[in-house]
């Protein structure tokens, strides 16, 4: 059994859950990247179309539709339950910097010019910089709640897992997918800095707040 895999998505399923509870408990979704959610949404949806023509276990496909429902339930509530306190004014990131240049790599880049198969390259590229509209509210606010830091922090741990996963089906299954290795490496490296002030900041009590 690969435990690496499974602890990772009990890892995002365990991010997944933090944000939905921080909403909900809260009433508010301060502090919070739509822009983000939508790219996730994005994600899931164009990853896992193949539920419709493709069984591979219950466990595989109860997770996909956890991951499609579970986005766009958070998008739902940023944008229509709690948009009052959605703060658009910070999440400014332009996302189209990101989907368009990542829908153009996916075209050049895949492993089969079909349409589910570029669907899933997109969805592999643009996960990996999903986190940064996330990011960069944060950079702008200066500082992120407790919650929202171990959200990023379980989607962190996820990402870096997985890294272990690949290496783990590489000697055990013989299996290696370069597009989703490089993808995966870039967006743990995007975590790095995160991860540092996490450790340094929020282990210790203390709000995760940005160096002056």
């Amino acid at each position: 059994m690969n435990v690496f895999r499974l602890i990772g998505d009990l890892s995002h399923l365990l991010a997944i859950f933090l944000l939905l509870f921080k909403i909900w408990q809260t009433r508010s979704c301060a502090g919070l990247s739509g822009k983000s959610q939508i790219m996730f949404a994005v994600v899931f949806t164009t990853r896992y179309l193949d539920l419709l023509t493709t069984f591979v276990s219950l466990y595989n496909s109860v997770m996909k539709v956890i991951f499609i429902v579970s986005a766009f339930a958070t998008v739902f509530l940023i944008y229509v339950k709690f948009k009052a306190t959605y703060d658009i004014n910070h999440d400014t990131f332009r996302i189209e910097f990101l989907i368009i240049p990542v829908a153009g790599l996916a075209l050049l880049v895949n492993h089969e010019f079909s349409v589910l198969e570029i669907l899933w390259t997109f969805s592999i590229y643009l996960e990996s910089v999903a986190i940064l509209p996330q990011l960069f509210m944060i950079s702008k606010t200066g500082e992120a709640e407790s919650i929202t830091s171990h959200y990023l922090f379980a989607l962190g741990i996820y990402r870096g897992l997985y890294i272990f996963n690949w290496i783990y089906r590489y000697y055990f299954e013989g299996f290696f997918d370069l597009i989703a290795v490089v993808a995966g490496c870039v967006q743990t490296i995007l975590y790095c800095d995160f991860f540092y002030l996490y450790v340094t900041r929020v282990w210790k009590g203390k709000k995760l707040t940005l160096p002056a």
